[in-house]
């Protein structure tokens, strides 16, 4: 039975896509930073019938990435793929309002984590000829205003999957980015109105924009456009499963059509007047 490895299955998406890779006959290794937050995992494997093997998985510490390789390859002989899904989100009023730590806290997690832990895994990788994949955003390819820091972490993380997707092709290894939008029914990125207050009071000359965006967002941004975190584990699943999956997968029709915004958008003067839009700066 092939095996896979899932970062930051607490919640959301990585959840959900432990739980769809269990149905689909893999051995799951489902990891989280703090194993305690495991029952909503184990209540909805044992709801379903099905088991996964829950391990302790920080990405930002290497002794920890790599007692967790060790003891799975000393239980299973093998990993046949691994799916990076562990982040975190950020939301500052702008660069200036942010702190350094919070920036090299953004990219830590969410660009060096997943190279920590995929650079690790890639030999056992090669060996059983697998696949690596990486849970992007359309954040990694369209710049949204004040999640920059998110962003650039996620751009990272484009340009070096594909970067390096032509060079792990030719060993053996199938390297995917799957690119979902907004997750309805988690928490990951959601802005509860006391945060919005207390970041409004402290934006200073930046209140006016990152009111229009906030009014963007809950009106006819993400929300409107939002999917079920089973839904982005069913396209992580199909990506596994298939025999030659592309490089970047989106996981709906809408994302398809976001995306080709930028990708469409020769000197990028699209997305810069598509962004004005939504800091009501038109």
């Amino acid at each position: 039975m092939k095996t896979v490895l899932i970062t930051g299955t607490s919640s959301g998406i990585g959840l959900a896509t432990a739980v769809a890779a269990a149905h689909a006959g893999y051995t799951v290794i489902a990891t989280m930073r703090d194993p305690s937050r495991a029952r909503p995992l184990l209540d909805a494997t044992g709801a379903a019938g099905i088991t996964v093997d829950v391990r302790h998985l920080d990405v930002t510490d290497a002794e920890s990435i790599d007692t967790c390789i060790d003891a799975l390859v000393k239980r299973y002989g093998r990993l046949d793929a691994v799916v990076n899904n562990a982040g975190i989100s950020s939301f500052d009023p702008t660069l200036e309002m942010s702190t350094m730590d919070n920036l090299r806290a953004n990219l830590e997690v969410n660009f060096f984590g997943v190279i920590a832990l995929s650079r690790v895994a890639m030999p056992l990788l090669r060996t059983a000829r697998g696949r690596l994949v990486t849970i992007g955003s359309v954040h990694g390819l369209v710049g949204q205003p004040f999640n920059e820091a998110y962003c650039a972490a996620k751009f990272a993380v484009e340009g070096f999957m594909e970067s390096l997707a032509p060079v792990a092709a030719a060993h053996g290894v199938k390297v995917s980015v799957v690119v979902p939008g907004f997750v309805l029914g988690t928490n990951f990125g959601v802005f509860p109105d006391i945060n919005r207050k207390t970041i409004q009071a402290i934006s200073g000359a930046y209140a006016p924009t990152f009111k229009a965006y906030f009014d963007w967002v809950v009106s006819q941004g993400w929300a409107a456009a939002g999917q079920k975190a089973q839904e982005v584990a069913e396209t992580v699943v199909r990506t596994l499963t298939s025999d030659d999956p592309p490089f970047r997968v989106a996981t709906n029709e809408w994302v398809e059509d976001y995306l080709s915004e930028k990708l469409t958008d020769r000197d990028g003067s699209r997305i810069q007047a598509l962004a004005r839009t939504w800091i009501g700066a038109a």
